[in-house]
């Protein structure tokens, strides 16, 4: 009887959320059409109290203070299959058929920017920016929409079985989720962009922003189920503790809860208290102890004396071990040091002498020396740095480089080539 008067009272419940908010669709359909039209709606077309519901009651969104209202993508998507707009109507919900269609707008908007078609040009920009939000809105939806169910009617089950199979069933539905975020390839944008900064803007910047959101709801949503199940577990155990415990009391109604305390013969699972250490103090009053109480007294300070020696020279030798290795460690450092100085020195030497001086690569391999290539050929422009002003004249340095890529200017220095100039 109880679970049918809160099935009625939630039908109910239902009923009157969903009457209000069509209602307050319906009392701004012209200004909510008209955004859909446009692909925005100017904040002052509504009165604040107005704004606030269109907001709360998930119709309207705004993804930043840069930018007006736009229709939430439910909304939109009930739009466009009321009027049967086909050119806006979501058919593939499926994440890979979104992205292709976004690489579809990007190439329309290059034919257009060729073309010179400036509305071609806008129509499309609309286009990929409500493909871009249309993508976000279908991971923002099944977020809210698993959180929702995990905050409502994921906790009203009746076993740990259920429990089990719904946890899972959550946990598929987080599995695709990220499935379907790892399809998309920020790498491929960035070249989708190329220098289009608006296109940049949509495609990189936006899109990386939300889906760290959505990574973060995700993580969210997974601490969640996690606290549930175990909140979950730890019911189960008071229920089987009381349900055995009445199982027991119906297979003896003579049984008799005792005190334990007062019992010769404790059972061994009640017997796990640690043992009590009887107090003891000493008699200061009592004339005939105070010969052993003296005795107490120096036995304890000798030993007191003893610890403190024997801490004080542990103490000491732990020191002067850290030191001597402290010593050690920094003179091997600087011997290293040294030997690595002394080895590009003797490739400028190499240079001045040498008819065809190799690169600095090749010393290193040719004199089989052991230091790492990045850091050999850090010493050597460091030592032809170092040179004085009149020195550096008499040498050239060619540095071999390459650039990472074509929309990084940074350059690696892949080797150094040293040429000794005769005066």
């Amino acid at each position: 009887m109880a679970t049918y008067d809160d099935d009625k009272q939630h039908l109910s419940s239902l009923f009157e959320v969903g009457a209000e908010r069509l209602k307050l669709i319906g009392d701004n359909a012209k200004v909510l059409m008209q955004g859909y039209l446009t692909g925005g709606i100017d904040p002052a077309a509504l009165n604040e109290r107005t704004l606030r519901r269109l907001i709360n009651a998930r119709v309207l969104y705004q993804p930043d203070d840069s930018h007006e209202l736009k229709l939430r993508h439910p909304v939109t998507q009930l739009v466009a299959a009321l009027v049967t707009d086909e050119s806006r109507r979501a058919i593939h919900a499926d994440i890979a058929d979104k992205l292709v269609s976004i690489r579809g707008f990007v190439e329309g908007l290059r034919e257009a920017q060729r073309m010179g078609d400036s509305l071609r040009v806008d129509s499309q920009m609309l286009r990929i920016d409500e493909a871009v939000y249309d993508l976000t809105a279908q991971f923002e939806e099944a977020i809210y929409s698993l959180w929702h169910r995990l905050n409502s009617n994921f906790g009203f089950v009746s076993n740990l079985s259920d429990k089990i199979r719904e946890n899972e069933r959550a946990q598929q539905q987080i599995k695709r989720l990220i499935d379907g975020m790892s399809l998309i390839d920020f790498d491929e944008l960035i070249e989708l962009a190329e220098g289009n900064p608006t296109l940049r803007k949509i495609l990189v910047s936006r899109l990386q922003q939300q889906m760290s959101a959505h990574h973060g709801s995700l993580l969210e949503v997974q601490k969640r189920l996690v606290e549930l199940m175990t909140r979950f577990r730890e019911q189960q155990e008071r229920s089987l503790l009381v349900l055995n415990m009445a199982g027991f009391l119906r297979e003896h109604p003579g049984f008799m809860v005792g005190d334990y305390s007062y019992r010769t013969q404790v059972p061994a699972l009640v017997n796990c208290a640690a043992p009590i250490m009887p107090a003891a103090a000493v008699g200061l009053d009592k004339p005939e102890q105070q010969s052993d109480i003296t005795q107490l007294v120096h036995t304890l300070y000798r030993q007191l004396a003893l610890k403190q020696k024997t801490d004080t020279s542990s103490v000491s030798a732990d020191a002067l071990q850290g030191s001597v290795q402290s010593t050690a460690a920094q003179q091997a450092v600087e011997a290293r040091q040294q030997q690595l100085k002394e080895d590009a020195m003797r490739y400028f030497i190499h240079v001045c002498e040498a008819p065809e001086p190799p690169s600095a690569l090749a010393f290193l391999a040719a004199e089989e020396l052991e230091w790492p290539p990045e850091v050999w050929l850090f010493q050597v422009l460091a030592e032809y740095n170092a040179l004085p002003r009149q020195e550096q004249k008499l040498f050239a340095i060619t540095r071999d480089e390459r650039r990472i890529s074509v929309f990084n200017h940074v350059h690696i220095i892949e080797d150094l080539a040293v040429r000794f100039k005769a005066a």
